[in-house]
């Protein structure tokens, strides 16, 4: 009973920090909903079963802790490549540096305009996959997002645009607490290429419901880093149509606290959906992927693929899950998760599930953690190769797997790249 009370105290402190935006146009219905939701779970602690490795308390918490604002001296990793630019500055858009929200076979609205219209296509969407994604499991934060976020954008896509959506997010104040909301729809036969990059904020909650018609296709790929005092909470919600895909690829480097859920819904028949994630974390890191992937549908494919390397006594975790709704035969679903500790006061948390319904299925799952292949090393180090370098070089060996999810080899290529140089740093 304490604890129930502590619970409630805990989000009413934190909503009476907070405010809905005045005009919520055709997402007001959607944000009050939301709102309910989060009173009756009530914000996430300690106790309940999916947070047990990953302690929440500065991503409830009424202020946001402060944050330095860490200038690398080089430029975002993408922001030189050719895409359209949209900017947010702790979480405010930023139309100074954005480009042109103008794309062929693509419309871009913000958030912010669409909270004063009382018809929009994002109504049919916003905060309805976020609600879908709160069964079996709870997430409140996201919830919280969908009342409160005040900016983001919606992106419909019905053609093949000819360069990513690049969604950049500067960190400029210590003390910024940001909230992002977006929306994609993904239209019959369109494909898109949504890239993410920056730090964001001090402390940032995002939320992003994609929904992906019959023979669509998504590729995601994010990069968060640089700022290592920021914390983030993000959330993916996915559905997926007959014949669809969906690829998300996400690198984190540094940062305090780290979670990032994906949420993935298969709906029809031969969808295809890829979730990968690298991360590398020295010291006071912690850095937890939560994944819940649900096949509903026949001849499915679900592959999740996640490597972290840890030193100086940084923390990851890993909790994933395939279900398989009955009816769903032929199923094929994949799972891995793997850590290389490169000391022994790291840790690795892994909690991979299985929860299958259907009988003619091919799922898999495993999980391992252990330190740098000593044969390997010695092998390199009699070769004329550098200690250093060696294990530079069998660190990156070992996130091949997670990085190789990547389809477009060019955006691979600057992931290594930038792999490459944090290693470098801190060697």
């Amino acid at each position: 009973m304490a604890l129930a009370q502590a619970k409630q105290t805990a989000t009413e402190e934190r909503l009476a920090s907070m405010s809905l935006p005045e005009m919520c146009g055709c997402t007001r219905a959607a944000r009050e909903d939301a709102l309910v939701r989060v009173r009756e779970m009530g914000l996430p602690g300690r106790r309940d079963e999916y947070w047990k490795y990953t302690r929440p308390d500065t991503l409830i918490s009424a202020e946001a802790p402060h944050a330095v604002v860490f200038d690398a001296g080089e430029s975002l990793i993408f922001e030189d490549m050719d895409n359209l630019k949209i900017v947010f500055v702790d979480g405010v858009f930023s139309p100074e540096e954005s480009d042109d929200l103008t794309l062929e076979g693509v419309t871009i609205d913000r958030i912010e305009d669409i909270c004063h219209k009382d018809i929009h296509w994002a109504k049919e969407l916003y905060g309805k996959l976020e609600a879908r994604g709160q069964v079996p499991v709870q997430r409140p934060l996201a919830a919280l997002n969908t009342a409160y976020a005040k900016d983001g954008v919606a992106i419909h896509v019905s053609g093949k645009p000819s360069k990513p959506i690049c969604l950049m997010y500067r960190h400029a104040s210590e003390a910024s607490d940001a909230m992002l909301h977006h929306i994609v729809r993904v239209e019959s036969g369109a494909e898109v290429t949504v890239l993410e990059i920056g730090p964001a904020a001090s402390r940032f909650n995002k939320c992003m419901e994609i929904d992906i018609a019959d023979n669509g296709t998504l590729h995601h790929v994010r990069a968060q880093g640089r700022d290592h005092e920021r914390r983030a909470v993000t959330h993916m919600f996915t559905r997926l149509g007959e014949e669809s895909t969906y690829k998300s690829f996400t690198l984190t480097a540094n940062g305090v606290l780290t979670r990032n859920e994906q949420v993935v819904e298969l709906t029809g028949d031969h969808a295809v959906a890829h979730v990968a994630g690298a991360c590398v974390g020295d010291g006071d890191f912690h850095h937890d992927d939560t994944v819940f992937i649900t096949h509903d549908a026949v001849n499915c494919e679900s592959r999740q693929v996640f490597k972290k390397v840890l030193r100086n006594g940084a923390t990851g975790v890993f909790q994933g899950k395939i279900l398989v709704k009955e009816g769903a035969q032929k199923t094929d679903g994949y799972q891995i998760s793997q850590s290389l500790l490169l000391d022994d006061d790291s840790q690795f948390l892994a909690k991979p599930e299985l929860e299958i319904y259907a009988d003619d299925v091919a799922c898999s799952h495993g999980s391992t953690s252990g330190a740098i292949d000593e044969t390997a090393l010695f092998y390199l180090r009699s070769r004329g190769v550098p200690h250093k370098d060696a294990t530079n070089m069998l660190t990156l060996a070992f996130l091949a797997e997670a990085v190789d999810e990547i389809e477009d080899k060019e955006l691979a290529e600057e992931i290594v790249t930038r792999l490459e140089g944090w290693l470098a740093r801190r060697s």
